[in-house]
């Protein structure tokens, strides 16, 4: 497998520490609220990314965060924590947010297909972890303590902008308008591993530590949850654009600062979802869920199949057009696979070879998901027989989690339905139409045609067989 590593800025194979197994990291949610469907794109790439490693014979071990402490509204470590903003917003407490919104988001994730890793962490539940990691820093010289809180020191590591060519004024805090700096700092880049009650009296979750009563920062915790679960090298790392800096630049200062070596090989990064005008975001107020989508009638499977012919590294545009766009394509791939005969044969070996192959070149070059999907309109067009087109079928939506076939099958039966309504007349008639279409007797076909329409029936020829309909 080619992947692009966000690390090195190019394409690399892709090999695992130890032969045959991969660790995998995700940065989870943060469940102050519901997700929306820019978040979840990056959480179906990396879903996908998951079941090709599978596909190809490895086995993963995927770890995922729930952050329900310590993030702030901005990530330069400022402004509010975002579960208390959250739990102000609906008059709730932290924890009765963070269980109503984790629960949300893993229903939204099974509607999308989307397989729920292997381990999943609350951050509330690993606080003596971060505080053993955050002793160990201060230990070996890479964190202080200014103003109650502790921090990392940047200075102390020699490659600090991992990533990118960061600029000193690059490195304000917060990286956003509007973010006040933070004097306690020793550096513009140093970053906040434990919060304390001199800064936040009005923090829910609190809890004792060596430094006072407080609680984590948001950085110290995809580490600790990633370096307790996966051991002391990780395979791969997960998330979208937006965490590339700080939050994955922090990961590493503090993971490799901690362990005296490199801690992760890989880096996929998912990029934006946009609007047409901008980028996808909670901040703006409104924003789209997969609930609002079903309330509009789609299917969640139909923005699966839409982000899926885009790129994981391009930029993607949302618009109800181009999502209708993408629901007619669906629905026509759907019509034509609910349209595979069950006839068998012998001697398609090579046939069946050559499509897998075309599969796994597309999957294995960087997640090209749209080529994989070409492949399944190349197995529609194949000279094989129907078992083997549904077996094949079957075989790449592991990996490209649309459920083609149960679509196809409650098509078939939404299908039969609806010709048992049509009379036997009419259905008799349109059966004459299609003998005589294959004869070439098109004169006669445009004579039953209008037998059929003073019957008060429709009937349109389609690469899947005649739709009748009632006028």
């Amino acid at each position: 497998m080619i992947l692009y590593n966000t690390l090195t800025h190019k394409k690399e194979e892709f090999i695992p520490n130890e032969a045959g197994k991969v660790g995998m990291y995700t940065c989870g949610p943060t469940v102050y609220h519901f997700a929306h469907i820019g978040n979840l794109r990056t959480y179906m790439m990396e879903d996908v990314l998951e079941k090709y490693i599978r596909y190809t014979g490895l086995d993963v071990k995927r770890v995922m965060n729930i952050t329900d402490v310590g993030h702030l509204t901005s990530d330069g470590d400022t402004g509010d924590d975002k579960m208390l903003k959250g739990a102000k917003r609906e008059h709730k407490t932290v924890m009765e947010i963070a269980k109503f919104y984790t629960d949300a988001f893993f229903e939204d994730c099974k509607k999308l297909n989307i397989k729920t890793p292997d381990v999943v962490v609350p951050a509330t539940t690993y606080i003596d972890e971060f505080i053993k990691v955050i002793s160990s820093l201060i230990e070996k010289g890479f964190a202080y303590e200014a103003g109650g809180n502790i921090y990392f020191d940047t200075s102390k590591i020699e490659n600090y902008n991992v990533f990118h060519n960061f600029t000193e004024d690059d490195l304000e805090v917060g990286v956003r308008e509007g973010v006040e700096e933070d004097e306690n700092k020793r550096n513009k880049a140093d970053f906040v591993l434990w919060f304390t009650k001199s800064k936040f009296d009005d923090q829910e979750l609190k809890w004792e530590s060596p430094w006072g009563v407080g609680y984590p920062g948001w950085h110290i915790e995809c580490s600790c949850i990633s370096m307790k679960n996966l051991g002391e090298r990780l395979d791969i790392h997960c998330g979208g654009v937006d965490n590339i800096f700080p939050h994955h630049t922090n990961e590493i200062a503090q993971s490799e600062a901690y362990l005296g070596h490199k801690w992760c090989n890989y880096w996929f990064h998912v990029h934006h979802l946009n609007t047409n005008s901008g980028k996808m975001s909670k901040s703006k107020g409104e924003f789209l869920t997969v609930s609002l989508l079903e309330e509009k009638g789609y299917d969640p499977l139909v923005y699966r199949f839409f982000c899926l012919q885009s790129h994981y590294r391009k930029g993607l545009v949302f618009t109800w057009e181009n999502l209708d766009n993408a629901k007619a394509a669906f629905d026509k791939l759907i019509a034509r696979i609910a349209s595979i005969g069950d006839d068998k044969a012998q001697g398609e070996d090579e046939k069946i070879a050559a499509l897998k192959e075309r599969f796994d070149k597309a999957l294995g070059n960087d997640l090209n998901t749209a080529e994989g999907l070409t492949v399944i309109y190349d197995i529609l067009k194949a000279d094989i027989s129907g078992a083997s087109k549904k077996a094949l079928i079957a075989e790449f939506d592991a990996v490209l989690g649309l459920d083609l076939l149960a679509h196809a099958e409650k098509k078939k039966e939404a299908d039969k339905s609806a010709s048992a309504d049509i009379p036997e007349e009419v259905m008799a008639l349109v059966e004459q139409r299609a003998e005589a279409r294959k004869a070439k007797d098109f004169a006669k076909a445009d004579e039953l045609r209008d037998r059929i329409a003073a019957l008060g029936y429709s009937v349109k020829e389609t690469r899947q067989g005649p739709v009748i309909e009632k006028v």
